[in-house]
């Protein structure tokens, strides 16, 4: 009996059709809640076709939506690249033989990933703002991009520590029979191998800091969020505006997910290796002269 099957117990028939009559019940609630909500914004007028009529309009795409979203991915794309870079600075601390540099960074992953990353954004906007060291117009985006940078950076740090650990100790054995250092294998063999075998998790955190990014939208950072609400106000569209804002970040969210879903069967398929190859028929030497 193999372990997996001693901590899980396949269901029976009662507890089969129990399942089922609970997905049956909860879907079921779940369409009562959606034409609920449906019918009340009809009852609003909220879902008449003067409401839905500025989205096709081109001043709305290119002076709300456009600028909008340009901002939201301009905010998304610098701190994924930066949460990277602090990532792998505090995974590989993490990793160190030295004592004190795992110590510290420990200490700053673990306390960053505690605090939540609106209080961030927050604390940063305030700062920026009340010291005078950049620009006022410029402190939303340098907030939203830091608060993202070292609370995801944290996370990402965390991948990496966790990637390199599920490697087999031969690699670092192989790295060190060949003359390498503890570290010189941790970074020239290692990380490398741990990036690979992460990269669905990674994406799954873009994901994460593109979403994220429209809480810019309570320190006046002009993303997408902010642009569809101004658009609402000015039209009298509030709750269309709002839906157009979510599906698009539903549909870039969907494209990130269906990408780190793919990243994960490629890698996964390529990690098994390739089947032998089945020798062929010997072939005598007369035979083939």
């Amino acid at each position: 009996m193999s372990a997996q099957q001693v901590l899980f117990d396949a269901p029976g028939p009662r507890a089969r059709r129990i399942i089922l009559l609970g997905n049956i019940v909860g879907v079921l609630i779940a369409v009562a809640v959606l034409a609920w909500i449906l019918s009340a914004l009809a009852g609003k007028g909220q879902l008449a076709a003067s409401m839905w009529t500025p989205f096709l309009e081109s001043r709305t795409w290119e002076f709300f939506i456009l600028p909008g979203l340009v901002n939201t991915l301009k905010a998304a794309g610098i701190s994924i690249v930066t949460a990277v870079l602090f990532g792998l600075i505090f995974g590989v601390g993490r990793l160190s033989h030295s004592a004190p540099i795992r110590a510290v960074a420990g200490s700053v992953v673990e306390v960053l990933r505690a605090v939540p990353v609106l209080l961030m954004m927050i604390f940063f906007w305030l700062a920026l703002g009340s010291s005078g060291a950049v620009k006022p117009q410029d402190a939303p985006l340098i907030a939203v991009v830091v608060a993202l940078t070292l609370y995801n950076g944290s996370v990402i740090a965390e991948l990496v520590r966790s990637g390199v650990h599920g490697l087999p100790r031969g690699q670092r054995e192989a790295g060190m029979a060949i003359g390498l250092t503890r570290n010189q294998s941790l970074r020239n063999i290692e990380v490398p191998q741990a990036l690979i075998a992460m990269l669905p998790a990674l994406v799954s955190q873009f994901v994460v800091i593109l979403k994220d990014s429209a809480l810019g939208f309570i320190i006046t950072y002009p993303e997408l969020l902010q642009f569809t609400r101004r658009l609402g106000v000015g039209e009298g569209n509030v709750i269309p505006s709002l839906l157009v804002a979510a599906a698009i970040f539903i549909l870039i969210n969907f494209a990130l997910s269906t990408l780190a879903t793919r990243l994960s069967v490629l890698l996964s398929f390529r990690t098994k290796g390739r089947k032998p190859v089945a020798p062929g028929p010997l072939v005598p030497e007369a035979a083939a002269t």
